[in-house]
């Protein structure tokens, strides 16, 4: 009978504490995970919203209105999906923990059973009589110190199996609150995704109307898009001649020391062994490179694509435009040296870094703090972005290897 109450007990906690502690910890990282997405997403909705204010403030349509609600309706997809995942989460919580109380509840009833079973042997050994009476109605001195022995594993027995009775009701009770949380947490959930559909739904239509009093201005934004195209062949002439100088400078000064230094792979310019690390050093951080504002999102990419409102055009762009809050600092993404401070019209201030053989610019800015010469440091602050009429704040923003662009998204850590 000891055995049997032992083995009980065993499949008992069994039961209870392992396949449980596996599963809270596996649902513990899943919830890790969706909490941290959900953070960031708030995050980003609250910048957004921030962003979108101040442009608002200049009662203008404008693209970097449509830019910011769109961005709006795509984190706000993000942040109904992550919602959405949440529930699910918690219908598995709901389920796994409906199985434990199930489970409990089982070993409760079974533990009752194995209860009434031992009293009831007990009674049919003992025959009615007392525990002392039958301690001492034992005919022999063996079966005498076998009684004793047995009264002793009876009594542990019957206090072990109460003991566990106790744990397991309480057990089963904290699930039932546990269960019942869940439920509130649930619908909770539920509550905050149907809000979130329907500021989705308001979003869509705002951006609808932005779209529809851009395309009546039609006429002007073809000419200004004819404009950008100008600006953008100025602001790369300006980028080649300067890269194309810094390339004769070290070409001169290697000849003139009869310098060993020798050209990188894919690269025009002959480095020093300084220049080669700090070169090797920046490639190596492809992806890792802090952004040149702390806060904000691209607005236009990298390369050649559709106009957003005007059907058949299409905008071509060496880099990548950052919209982000008025008077936010720019700041420098890797050590480098200041290669070009100018000013560009359509640009603003810009500056050229040279980071080995690889570049970075920063334009539309209408402070700038270094000079041509200064050695930077990554994330030193080198200006202050521009806030065009319209009330849009944007860094344009620029990475080169030797005479070629490159894609900036593909350098800057993921956001």
């Amino acid at each position: 009978m000891k055995s049997k109450f032992y083995f009980l007990l065993t499949i008992s906690l069994g039961m209870m504490l392992s396949p449980g502690m596996d599963l809270h910890a596996q649902t513990a990282k899943s919830r890790a995970q969706l909490e941290k997405e959900k953070d960031l997403v708030q995050k980003r909705l609250l910048e957004f919203d921030k962003i979108l204010k101040q442009t608002a403030e200049s009662k203008r349509v404008s693209l970097g209105q449509l830019n910011v609600v769109s961005k709006q309706l795509e984190t706000r997809v993000t942040y109904i999906r992550t919602l959405s995942s949440e529930i699910s989460l918690i219908n598995r919580e709901i389920a796994e923990t409906e199985v434990r109380i199930k489970s409990l509840e089982n070993d409760l009833k079974n533990l009752k059973e194995e209860y009434s079973k031992m009293v009831y042997t007990s009674s049919k050994l003992n025959q009615g009589l007392t525990m002392t009476s039958f301690i001492f109605s034992s005919s022999t001195f063996k079966q005498f110190y076998m009684r004793i022995k047995y009264l002793k594993q009876y009594t542990d027995a019957r206090k072990k199996q109460v003991e566990q009775i106790e744990k397991v009701t309480a057990e089963l009770a904290n699930q039932r609150v546990k269960l019942e949380d869940k439920k509130i947490e649930k619908q909770q959930v539920i509550n905050k995704e149907e809000e979130q559909r329907k500021q989705l739904s308001a979003a869509r239509t705002d951006q609808q109307k932005i779209v529809t009093n851009l395309e009546k201005q039609e006429v002007d934004l073809r000419k200004k898009i004819a404009e950008a195209r100008k600006q953008q062949e100025n602001l790369n002439n300006l980028i080649k001649r300067a890269i194309e100088e810094e390339i004769r400078r070290a070409e001169a000064e290697a000849k003139k020391a009869n310098s060993t230094a020798t050209k990188s792979s894919g690269s025009a310019i002959p480095l020093t062994p300084e220049a080669a690390a700090l070169s090797s050093s920046f490639a190596g951080n492809k992806g890792k490179l802090p952004w040149p504002v702390e806060s904000g999102f691209v607005s236009k990419r990298f390369g050649t694509h559709p106009h957003p409102t005007l059907k058949g055009i299409v905008e071509d762009n060496d880099g990548v435009d950052i919209q982000t809050n008025p008077n936010s600092n720019v700041r420098t993404v890797f050590d480098g040296e200041v290669t070009k401070v100018a000013t560009v019209p359509g640009y603003g201030g810009t500056i050229l870094i040279k980071h080995g053989e690889y570049y970075t610019m920063y334009s539309k800015l209408k402070v700038i703090n270094v000079k041509a010469g200064e050695k930077v440091k990554a994330k030193q602050i080198i200006g202050q972005v521009y806030t065009n009429k319209e009330g849009i704040a944007e860094v344009h923003f620029e990475t080169w290897k030797g005479l070629q662009p490159l894609d900036p998204s593909t350098w800057l850590m993921r956001r």
